[in-house]
């Protein structure tokens, strides 16, 4: 179905029932989608699959909703305009049943994906009318009730009440009725009675009488038809063909090889026609009888190729044969087949009907011929000849349609539009084609404008995540204040890189190299950061810092705080970093920590514990790693190595008792 559809159907829940109770509903069926685009085609069982959803959350009946849905429908496309096409087909309602068929056809240009139904109006009384609905979707009869009982009083002020008189195949759908699984597509049947005031249509329609002036004019031969619509036939009670104009006679010995050209009349016309639509249509008089104002699509059946037909019927020994016999029609059809095979030769592979092998996929190909024809017209019965007649035209879009049929504009009807739709649809083509192709472009530029949006999306997160920690970012993404938090036990790490510069050398290349030897160093020391168990804090100047347990809470801190030192000291133990050495201090306690900043903003931490960690750090030895009193006593429970430097004076703290970390607990 197409996305209007679902359009009216979200429009109007939300509008009667709440967005929230949408949101339920998507979220019972599993919708993935936020929106429906209108051209857009999406699952035909999602209509009754939303009614069943819709039935749960508000208590309502499956049929109910569907009604409901379809009255939605009727509201909601008057928003683009068709409810000025649905006020044209006439000023009676029974006007618009018998113009259903014909409205979809129109749509068809708007929509040509468009699988929809065929209803007939196959009865009429003073109380209303019956109709006879046929489609491959099931459990859309409800759905068609409420667009026949909102169209009924919006258009033409009736009430009217709708119900089914029989059903065949109507299978409940949705989450909360079965669905029925067969091996071929079902067809749905289902006969409605409409009951309304019908007495003003039946009324005119009972009491119309010719003009006067009309009985007066003479008998028309049945021949000017013939003449004036050449591919037109004549049906009898039997619906066998008794006449035919002289171009369908003409076309169908073309596409039929080894045909009698005196087997056209008189044979029956679904032996030589396919009925397109209304689909599933019984052809009997009864039935046409009724459906004098409904369009219908016939087409042709053939049998084989053009060029066949030609050497078929020109070799014909058909019983009791005799050229004299036939009608000028039919010898101009020969001649026509000659001279069209004459223009367009078949190879003798091709003309053998031997499929030829296509060598992209390795699959049989079907050989190339002509292509069917589909005629379109009204049937219109003639009192004077107790016959129906079936006034069409070809229905053909294009100059390489008109080829592909084997005709020519001459063929079409001198009178009415044929030959200008057919050059008009043409040159649209062409303007479609030049359309389409910048459109593509667009499209194209488009998509490569997003992707390159995403990456830029992609390395914006990158560089914000590398400044502040995610979730920290995330929460500020979402406007929430608070950027502020405390933490009751981190372990903070400070390393700084010793004798990587000299101070009283002037020269830029020497600054050069020192910034060099910076970004190898902390470059290394990145790689070594695992998350979440060690967030990077930040670097100023020589020294390096980190925190573990801050802004994932990590009761393991200590252990790996130490576990980063260890593997770093090793890391750079086996480099020649010539005088370049390393030293760190670590120290474990309660922290706050923040964003601080609104340009260039950093993740900060802040608190004795950090003051305390530096310290460790600025009075340890190069390639040593200090621990305070409280972070040894810590990992030593766990089995790391730790040995006891003595006391040594802090600035600002005194003299303290320190470690140094050795190793890490053994392994296993």
């Amino acid at each position: 179905m197409y996305g209007m559809l679902y359009e009216s159907v979200q429009h109007y829940v939300q509008e009667e029932y709440g967005v929230d109770v949408w949101k339920k509903v998507c979220h019972i069926i599993d919708c993935k989608h936020n929106s429906f685009k209108t051209h857009q085609i999406y699952p035909d069982k999602l209509m009754p699959d939303i009614a069943a959803a819709l039935s749960a959350c508000t208590g309502e009946s499956f049929d109910f909703c569907m009604n409901f849905f379809g009255k939605c429908f009727v509201r909601f496309f008057s928003n683009f305009g068709y409810d000025k096409m649905i006020r044209s087909t006439g000023r009676y309602f029974c006007d618009f049943l018998q113009s259903i068929d014909n409205i979809h056809l129109i749509m068809r240009f708007t929509y040509p994906k468009m699988k929809s139904p065929s209803m007939q109006l196959t009865n009429m009384d003073d109380d209303g009318a019956v109709i006879l609905y046929r489609s491959s979707r099931t459990g859309m009869s409800k759905y068609l009730i409420g667009q026949m009982t909102e169209v009924a009083r919006e258009f033409y002020g009736l009430g009217i009440k709708a119900y089914v008189i029989e059903s065949q195949n109507d299978i409940t759908g949705g989450t909360a009725g079965p669905i029925k699984l067969t091996d071929g597509p079902l067809t749905v049947i289902v006969k409605y009675r409409l009951d309304f005031d019908n007495r003003e249509y039946m009324a005119k329609r009972v009491n119309t009488e010719a003009h006067p002036s009309q009985l007066r004019m003479p008998t028309v031969n049945l021949n000017v038809f013939l003449d004036l619509f050449p591919f037109t036939f004549v049906l009898n009670h039997d619906m066998k063909i008794t006449h035919a104009g002289e171009k369908i006679v003409e076309t169908w010995i073309m596409h039929n090889p080894g045909a009698n050209p005196k087997g056209f009349i008189g044979t029956h016309v679904m032996d030589l026609f396919h009925c397109r639509r209304p689909k599933d249509t019984t052809i009997d008089w009864a039935t046409l009888i009724q459906m004098r104002a409904v369009l219908f699509e016939f087409e042709l059946i053939r049998t084989g190729h053009n060029r066949a037909a030609y050497d078929a019927v020109l070799n014909m020994d058909f019983e009791n044969y005799d050229e004299m016999d036939l009608n000028e029609a039919q010898t101009m059809a020969l001649a026509k087949a000659k001279e069209f095979n004459d223009a367009h030769p078949v190879d003798k592979d091709e003309a053998s009907g031997d499929d030829e092998i296509d060598p992209a996929t390795g699959e049989r190909r079907s050989s190339q011929g002509l292509r069917s024809i589909l005629l379109k017209g009204q049937m219109f019965y003639i009192k004077d000849v107790d016959s129906l007649i079936f006034l069409c035209s070809p229905l053909i879009e294009n100059l390489d349609e008109l080829h592909g049929i084997g005709l020519y504009l001459n063929d079409l009807n001198p009178h009415g539009l044929s030959r200008e739709l057919v050059m008009a649809g043409w040159q649209h083509c062409s303007k479609l084609e030049i359309m389409f192709e910048k459109e593509e472009q667009r499209s194209d530029e488009l998509e490569k404008s997003l992707e390159l949006a995403d990456s830029w999306k992609r390395q914006g997160d990158e560089l914000l995540y590398s400044m502040i920690p995610r979730p920290i970012a995330e929460r500020m993404r979402h406007s929430q204040e608070q950027v502020c938090q405390s933490f009751e036990e981190v372990s903070v790490i400070f390393l700084e890189v010793l004798n990587v510069y000299d101070g009283g050398l002037n020269s830029i290349q020497g600054a050069m190299q020192a910034v060099n030897t910076l970004n190898k160093v902390f470059s290394c020391l990145d790689e070594e950061i695992i998350s979440p168990f060690v967030y990077k804090v930040e670097t100023v100047g020589m020294v390096y810092m980190a925190v573990s347990g801050a802004p994932d809470v990590n009761p393991l801190h200590a252990e790996h705080a130490c576990d980063l030192a260890l593997r770093v000291m090793k890391k750079f133990k086996k480099h020649d970093l010539g005088e370049v050495a390393i030293r760190v201090g670590i120290n474990s306690g309660p922290v706050v920590a923040g964003v601080v900043g609104q340009k260039v903003p950093r993740y900060c931490l802040f608190g004795d514990t950090v003051n305390t960690a530096s310290r460790m750090e600025s009075s340890s030895d190069p390639w040593k790693i200090q621990l305070s009193t409280y972070t040894a006593e810590k990992v030593r429970q766990v089995g790391y190595k730790v040995q006891s430097r003595g006391t040594v004076k802090v600035k600002g703290k005194g003299e303290m008792e320190t470690f140094w970390l050795l190793e890490g607990p053994p392994e296993g």
